[in-house]
């Protein structure tokens, strides 16, 4: 028998594995291909909250869509309280939705939250590090640093970008961002809502 099928068979293994080894040609800003392993407990812990319902059984509470004029949005946060803080990549303390189509809310991301008053740092995970701490009202009332993954929705600033361009709240509906801050200004009142 010839070494020349052995060769190529070979040949192909090898080519192959190299090809699944490489990130696609479009994934430069992307993060490091071992985040995307570290990635799939996120999507195995929340994927179930696809279906709104089952994550407002679940503790998480909703709160108005949030927007930046120019910036984008990040949707309806739903907060589930016993998780702030817990820097682990199955208890995000916020999942995030924006309305579909069908009138249904759809699963866009999650985002951890630490406590600024408790943690002398901001934290890292996933190789990044949390945003600078912000204000936010209710239901949480406090300063938190913040890490936002789009892993259910694309977003061009980035995986881990803290506003998405692509989401939009809904005309007509109240908003947690009032068009006068900046992305790294404070809130202007109390009870308003941050950019985190």
């Amino acid at each position: 028998m010839s070494s020349r099928p052995l060769k190529a068979a070979v040949g192909l293994a090898a080519a192959g594995a190299l090809a699944l080894a490489a990130p696609p040609a479009h994934a430069a800003d992307d993060p490091d291909p071992a985040v995307w392993s570290q990635l799939s407990a996120v999507f195995a812990a929340t994927g179930g909250y696809q279906y709104e319902p089952l994550a407002v059984r679940d503790g998480f509470e909703a709160t108005p869509c949030a927007e930046m004029p120019g910036e984008g949005g990040m949707g309806y946060h739903y907060f589930n309280k016993a998780n702030i803080g817990k820097i682990t990549p199955t208890t995000p303390g916020a999942l995030l939705y924006e309305d579909g189509p069908d009138g249904q809310r759809r699963l866009i991301g999650v985002e951890w939250l630490a406590d600024a008053a408790t943690t002398a740092t901001a934290p890292t995970l996933f190789g990044q590090t949390f945003r600078d701490a912000r204000p936010y009202g209710e239901p949480l009332n406090g300063n938190f640093y913040t890490l936002h993954a789009w892993i259910y929705k694309d977003n061009p600033d980035g995986l881990f970008g803290r506003w998405n361009p692509d989401v939009k709240c809904p005309a007509g509906v109240p908003t947690l961002v009032t068009p006068t801050m900046t992305p790294t200004a404070a809130p202007t009142t109390p009870s308003s809502a941050p950019a985190h």
